[in-house]
């Protein structure tokens, strides 16, 4: 699942700079994720970035948009052809979430 941000949001633009995909952008009253760039730090970051920054946690997944491990590995690598990133397989607790124990147990 994509990344989205809530309308608990509260501008301050914490999130925009920390993501790898360049996903983040301004909007009208709070910053919003695209899906289709999102990646959820998958290769880069055991966590989403967005959400370890946010002074008000409203960086969570988006129930609407679920999307596999490999999926979201295979999308960072077509952002980013020129970048070298582990094989699906030999992801770690430093480069996604869905090895992250923190983040597995706080979601169980």
């Amino acid at each position: 699942m994509a990344t989205m941000i809530t309308d608990e949001c509260i501008n301050c633009g914490a999130c925009e700079p920390e993501c790898p995909n360049g996903a983040i952008s301004e909007g009208d009253d709070t910053y919003v994720i695209d899906p289709k760039l999102c990646t959820e730090c998958v290769g880069f970051h055991g966590d989403e970035a967005c959400q370890s920054v946010c002074p008000v946690e409203c960086c969570v997944p988006n129930p609407s948009v679920r999307e596999t491990e490999a999926q979201l590995l295979q999308r960072a690598i077509e952002l980013h052809p020129d970048q070298t990133f582990p094989s699906v397989d030999t992801l770690d607790a430093g480069t996604s979430r869905f090895k992250n124990a923190k983040w597995i147990n706080a979601n169980r």
